[in-house]
């Protein structure tokens, strides 16, 4: 079954269109839903940190479960085989860490009125460098993210035969349009809202595509048998099964993706967002759902393979699947579907991201007088930017460009797990070495990506043995700890007793203060 070229699909673009208006029409809605007054930060890039357990569950579901991740994950399983399914793993361990972490920083941000982890990494250490370190990183590790977001809008038109008819500018233009006027007028209410629609329309998608055609294919036991064939005409470290060679990396890159996944922005605004840490918990618990919905996606790269789809990239097989399992007005709705798992996440990243520029940079080093309003109409102009930087990234670089970086994101926002989650609970650490420690990761984790040809395992040897592949994040981590803990107790010396200490102490109380005992 071969994919054929793509060509305009009136019933298709028209039922695209209806679900893409209908979710235009909710975000510019949202602005009264749960009304607030936001012309305030807090308000209008937390959602006043009012959403419950089921609002919660949608938008962290929405944003972290990504277009591109419908996208380039099948795409891996279709290109490698069993090594594309470490998204598995770490999207499973990262709920524990989130379990133990996110609720008290939760609680810590509520009470001191905190909007971005920054501004904790400033509160608890009193350095406004550690503060802009942490807030550089997390834009920049932000900004690919968004551009991958768009290159999956980019696909769904391809697949449309859109981009062929108006080019690929003018269906992505429209788009960005869209998305920056609801999100501006709305901030976090407009994809929270939408959240609900794309999780619905992404289920009934995946659940059919998983029932369907493996029937059309001849049951799963075909689609395994037709899968391995494949890989084994190409031969190397490809199949339906991992290799002994592929443990290590495997384990370690999932492992490293987890400890990043919560550190990036748009992960950090949507935990706030919440209405008290017990929500935070409850999500912690059922989100592993999504990680159920994970794996059935990444099944698609094998049925792909299975109805022997041939496309140019492997982006493009899951669409082209779809193209060629299911009726015009069906395919229409998955589209719809995989672009608005586009939208809301470039929504809430570019709100994360705008939120760390206004409170972190802006405010400290440009102007720290100005009112709650200016700031809130900062952030939204920031929010703009970001995706107008993030669009130009698509249409005039190459794609793989945005890919790579994205893939020295995950690297980067790991450099800020010691200075966010350590402090939130020792003080041992002293800002100074945790500043340097952070850069040592950066330049590390930069080179040897560099080194390596931007993959994202590097080979190592231990004790003159077979080299094992180990994420580039873990090691830069690594090294970033050790700088952190050698240099700490000679920050410490130099500091003396007579410079006031001017970390925050945080109480146990903290950890356990729900949204009642502070007055919401």
């Amino acid at each position: 079954m071969s994919a054929p070229a793509p060509a305009l699909d009136w019933t298709a673009l028209g039922v695209f269109v209806f679900f893409f208006a209908a979710v235009t029409i909710m975000g510019f809605l949202a602005a009264r839903w749960r009304r607030g007054d936001l012309s305030l930060l807090h308000e209008w890039g937390l959602g006043g940190r009012r959403f419950g357990p089921f609002v919660t569950w949608f938008l962290l579901g929405g944003d972290l479960y990504t277009a591109y991740t419908l996208i380039a994950v099948p795409a891996l399983v279709y290109a490698v085989g069993a090594y594309g399914f470490f998204a598995m793993p770490y999207t499973v361990f990262v709920y524990p860490i989130v379990f133990l972490t996110m609720p008290r920083l939760w609680n810590v941000c509520r009470r001191h009125g905190w909007v971005t982890s920054a501004d904790f990494v400033e509160g608890r250490y009193g350095s406004k460098g550690l503060a802009l370190a942490v807030a550089f990183t997390g834009v920049l590790a932000t900004m690919p993210y968004i551009a991958l977001q768009l290159v999956g809008l980019e696909v769904v038109f391809e697949a449309m035969g859109l981009s062929a008819v108006a080019g690929k500018e003018t269906p992505l233009l429209i788009a960005f349009a869209i998305l920056a006027l609801y999100t501006y007028s709305s901030g976090l209410r407009a994809p929270a809202l939408i959240a609900f629609v794309k999780d619905a329309m992404l289920y009934i998608t995946v659940i059919a595509a998983v029932v369907i055609i493996p029937m059309k294919l001849g049951g799963y036991g075909a689609v395994f048998r037709e899968a391995q064939a494949a890989f084994a005409a190409k031969g190397g470290d490809t199949g339906i099964l991992l290799k002994p060679d592929q443990y290590w990396s495997f384990a370690t890159l999932a492992l490293g993706s987890a400890f990043a996944l919560f550190l990036y922005p748009h992960s950090i605004t949507a935990t706030l967002s919440a209405s008290s840490s017990d929500t935070i918990r409850r999500n912690a618990v059922w989100l592993p759902a999504y990680s159920f919905l994970l794996g059935l996606i990444a099944l698609l790269g094998y049925m792909a393979l299975a109805a022997h789809i041939k496309v140019s990239s492997g982006t493009m097989a899951v669409p082209a699947l779809i193209n060629a399992s299911f009726p015009p007005w069906f395919a229409g709705f998955c589209f719809a579907a995989i672009a608005l798992g586009a939208l809301v996440p470039a929504a809430i990243m570019s709100i994360g991201a705008a939120n760390l520029v206004t409170r972190n940079i802006w405010r400290p080093y440009i102007n720290a007088n100005i009112s709650d309003a200016t700031e809130s109409r900062i952030a939204k102009i920031v929010s703009l930017l970001v995706k107008v930087g993030a669009l130009a990234c698509v249409l005039w670089l190459p794609t793989q460009f945005a890919i790579d970086l994205q893939l020295l994101g995950g690297i980067w926002i790991l450099q800020v797990f010691p200075a966010v989650i350590c402090g939130l609970f020792t003080r041992w650490l002293r800002p100074s070495a945790l500043l340097l420690g952070w850069l040592a990761g950066m330049i590390a984790g930069s080179g040897l990506a560099w080194a390596n040809g931007l993959k994202p395992v590097y080979m190592v040897a231990f004790g003159g043995g077979t080299p094992r592949g180990i994420y580039i994040g873990l090691i830069a981590l690594a090294i970033n700890f050790f700088v952190a803990i050698v240099l700490t107790p000679v920050a410490t010396a130099l500091r003396g007793k007579a410079t006031p200490d001017r970390t925050l102490e945080i109480d146990y109380e903290d950890a356990v203060l729900d949204a009642n005992h502070l007055g919401a």
